[in-house]
């Protein structure tokens, strides 16, 4: 019975986070009524007397209706799962760890997309739509969206992205308490190369473009490929909750941070992988590479990919060229994203992306976020927030003594999950002994962890799968 109601327990509290979550940025940042009734298909939704009611509560009148549309969901999921355990209750029959009732299970996986749609899609939605009323630099983040859709203009105009300044963009305009950024492009070229096209048909369709409508034909294919990665019934639906309705994340897309974006090339990369087809193996490695071509962030996943990937190889020295052969699908698709831009201007580029959040470039990233940076600013050890201090030291005291545990460990249950698992608490400890550690790194490493809990295991695991048929 307990295993039955998890899913019912996870949904409330993912959506009890995710509202509140959204509502207190709104008390930050609170989107002004005569801003909304600008956009007319916003505007006809309500009566003037209607508008008037429903002012001055938590936030704005439609993110109301949202969340309560969202929460009556909630009440049919769970009204759902009481009728899937009235149907059942006398069978008498065991129940398999996080097994739910097949009955009821599209049912139920139907209502938690409906959730993610009135949370994180339309809240998107809505964001995009105020954006284009009020200017590029409103109802969105600086990075993943501003400045990536400048990246593409500048490429397009021939001018490469990690060389220009973002001093006359509305990068300028956007809300930042230190701007060292307005110099720095920090993210992989991948991040840009593939939304060029989206950018230029949109362009030339629309007449306008938002980051947000690559990420979240992304983020929505990312759910898809997760409820072929779970096993069983309920761990399909936690997976996909955990992805969909994490409340970082979900912040993330709705804002258009790019953490989904590599997230979604993570997540094909293990769907790939469990493929039964010839080329699933080169595939993937394909797919993980667009990943690291993306972000750093998936670069701490890399050493248990890989020892996954290899797993036929490894212990084998005389098949050293054979090791080689299998990588070259991730090397050969990384260093052609990567290199031409390394190689256009190296000096920039490395600056960009490595040396700005490492501290060491001359207009650095600043010192700041939820993790050891905070007792470095509390004990005075540096003149400024943008001042170095040298990081590297427990980065590498606390990431590297954990690397070989979890390489051994990785060794003895060699599991695309493990992969996922491991390579999200190897970032997790970096981070916390890092320049920062931001909000945005936690929900990341969250969708890590529960791919490492509820994805499937590898067929070289010695746990026997439940049949994905629900």
């Amino acid at each position: 019975m307990f295993v039955r109601r998890f899913d019912v327990l996870l949904l409330l509290l993912l959506v009890t986070a995710r509202v509140r979550i959204d509502t207190l940025a709104d008390l930050a940042a609170p989107r002004p009524i005569e801003t909304i009734r600008q956009v007319a298909w916003l505007n006809g939704l309500l009566s003037p007397d209607a508008w008037a009611l429903m002012e001055d509560w938590l936030t704005d009148p439609i993110s109301l209706l949202l969340i309560s549309l969202t929460f009556a969901l909630v009440l049919a999921y769970v009204i759902v799962d009481l009728l899937g355990e009235r149907s059942t209750s006398d069978v008498q029959r065991p129940v398999s760890h996080l097994q739910s009732p097949v009955s009821n299970f599209h049912l139920k996986l139907v209502i938690v997309f409906a959730i993610i749609t009135t949370t994180v899609v339309a809240q998107s939605a809505y964001l995009i739509a105020l954006r284009h009323i009020a200017g590029p630099a409103t109802y969105t983040h600086d990075g993943g969206v501003i400045q990536t859709e400048e990246t593409m203009k500048f490429l397009l105009q021939g001018k490469n992205p990690y060389t220009e300044d973002y001093t006359h963009t509305p990068m300028a305009d956007w809300g930042l308490d230190y701007k060292s950024a307005l110099y720095h492009y920090p993210y992989l070229p991948w991040t840009f190369l593939f939304s060029l096209p989206f950018f230029v048909v949109s362009s030339a369709t629309l007449g306008w473009f938002d980051e947000r409508f690559v990420y979240l034909i992304l983020f929505a294919l990312m759910l898809l490929m997760a409820v072929r990665l779970a096993p069983t019934p309920t761990s399909k639906l936690a997976l996909v909750m955990l992805l969909g309705l994490n409340p970082i994340m979900g912040s993330d897309v709705i804002f258009g941070q790019n953490d989904s974006f590599v997230l979604f090339w993570i997540v094909a990369a293990l769907f790939v992988a469990q493929q039964p087809h010839r080329f699933a193996r080169v595939t993937s490695l394909a797919l993980f590479a667009l990943a690291c071509a993306s972000k750093p962030t998936a670069w701490f996943l890399a050493p248990f990919y890989f020892v996954f990937t290899l797993r036929d190889e490894l212990f084998d020295l005389r098949r050293a060229s054979s090791i080689v052969r299998r990588l070259l699908p991730f090397v050969f698709v990384f260093l052609l994203i990567v290199l031409p831009f390394a190689l256009w201007d190296p000096y920039n580029f490395y600056d960009d992306v490595w040396a700005w959040s490492a501290g060491t470039s001359p207009t650095a990233y600043q010192i700041r976020g939820w993790g050891l940076s905070n007792f470095v600013l509390a004990l005075n050890l540096v003149p400024s927030r943008l001042a170095y201090f040298p990081f590297w030291i427990p980065e590498v005291i606390v990431s590297l003594p954990l690397l070989v545990l979890m390489l051994r460990r990785q060794l003895r249950e060699n599991t695309l999950t493990n992969a996922a698992w491991h390579g999200g608490i190897l970032l997790f400890a970096f981070a916390f002994a890092s320049r920062f550690l931001n909000e945005n790194y936690l929900g990341f490493i969250v969708s890590l962890l529960a791919l490492g809990v509820f994805a499937v295991q590898s067929p070289t695991s010695d746990v026997q799968r439940q049949s994905p048929n629900a």
